[in-house]
This record gives structure tokens, C-alpha cells and sequence, in this order.
């Protein structure tokens, strides 16, 4: 039976959850299409997040690995395009730390792509009744190096293996702490990981349909 490996991210800036590994830690152990979905949680530290990863991925050898993230202010579950090797922290990391304007690998490419159906992901959600995009950026802060770590993996080490990274909305209590910003309930946001797992284990081409944007 293939592994699956879906990873959290810790709480950071301030708050008490992470609806990335609120999510993830309840499908530890679930089987999807014949594939054993196995949750770990990364920390918010930029820093060590990648030699977390790579431990992780050496491990386990997944057939395929879904990294989630939290992106407060956003309405709906966002499939990540590309990450892009740079960091520009906004805010301190988890250990206090803000790197400005430094590449996640000083020899690696400029960006890479998700190795996920990612369109058919969003059209699958869709069909389902859940809000959801394409994002053309995760980001320049722990999600980006996450996902760019993941695929600089994928490529480095011709792994066998297909992966890439979701965003996803605040809860409903924390969003409470910030007024005006759209959230969404658990377990709706666990029906939303669920359904793009099953459709990446078994779609291996992407559709091909608009999903871009104008700024």
C-alpha cells in the first residue's frame, strides 16, 4: 500500500491554532484510494523547516506528499502553482528569526512548479460545492520555502514521488480575533484536503483550462 504523506504547520504569530495541522493531524492513518495517509507537522522556523522535510520524505518514501499552510485573508482553498526561491519575511519565524531577500538554496533554480494536477484538484473541489483557486504565489515567508523545499527535493533526488502545497483559511474562532476575515469550518476544510488527494492519486495529467489571473 503507497504512503501519502500530508504535513501541518505549527501555530505561529501569536496564535493558538493552525488550521494546516488542525487538519492534517485528523487524517493521520486514513486510507484514500488504497494510499495510507500519514500526517507529521513541520515547524514555523524557516530555518530548520527543510532538514525537517527532508528527514520526513527519507523516511517515509511517499508517493505522493500534499504540504498544507495556513493563509489568513483568504476566502477559499488555494492550489499552489509555484514557489520561488527566496525568502522576505514579513514577520519573525518561531525562533525569532527574519531572513530578508535570502535564497532558500543559494544553487538552486529561480522557482519550480507543482508536480500536482492542481486544475483538476480546484475543478474537483468545485463540482463539490467548496470554494477554491489556483494561487500563483505561496508566498515568501515558511509555506514558499516548504513548498520549494518539497520540490527542490523531487528534483535533486529524482524521487518518485509528486507533490506540492494548499493553502487554507483561517477557522472560524480564529478568524473571531480578526474581524472581517473570512474563514472556514473544520470540517469542511477537511472534505477540501480529502477530495484534491483523491484526485492527484489518480489523475496524472493536468486538465487544460483557464486558471490564471490578471494581477
Amino acid at each position: 500500500m503507497s504512503v501519502v504523506l500530508v504535513t501541518g504547520i505549527e501555530p505561529f504569530d501569536g496564535e493558538s491554532l493552525n488550521p494546516s495541522w488542525e487538519v492534517a493531524r485528523r487524517l493521520d492513518g486514513e486510507c484514500v484510494d488504497g494510499a495510507t495517509l500519514v500526517s507529521r507537522q513541520l515547524p514555523c522556523v524557516i530555518g530548520r523547516v527543510n532538514p525537517a522535510l527532508f528527514q520526513m520524505l527519507t523516511a517515509l518514501r511517499p508517493a505522493l506528499v500534499l504540504c498544507l499552510g495556513q493563509a489568513g485573508g483568504r476566502v477559499d482553498i488555494t492550489l499552489e502553482r509555484v514557489a520561488i526561491n527566496i525568502v522576505d519575511a514579513r514577520i519573525p519565524d518561531n525562533a525569532g528569526q527574519q531572513p530578508v531577500d535570502e535564497p532558500i538554496f543559494p544553487q538552486g533554480p529561480a522557482g519550480y512548479f507543482s508536480t500536482l494536477p492542481i486544475k483538476a484538484m480546484v475543478r474537483a473541489l468545485r463540482r463539490q460545492g467548496i470554494p477554491a483557486s489556483v494561487s500563483q504565489t505561496a508566498g515568501t515567508y515558511n509555506c514558499n520555502a516548504i513548498f520549494y523545499g518539497l520540490c527542490h527535493y523531487i528534483a535533486s533526488q529524482h524521487a518518485p514521488m509528486r507533490g506540492g502545497f494548499v493553502h487554507l483559511p483561517y477557522l472560524p474562532e480564529m478568524a473571531a480575533a480578526h474581524p472581517g476575515a473570512p474563514s472556514m469550518a473544520l470540517a469542511t476544510q477537511l472534505d477540501a484536503v480529502k477530495t484534491p488527494l483523491r484526485t492527484a492519486l489518480t489523475t496524472t495529467s493536468d486538465i487544460r483550462v483557464w486558471a490564471g489571473a490578471l494581477h
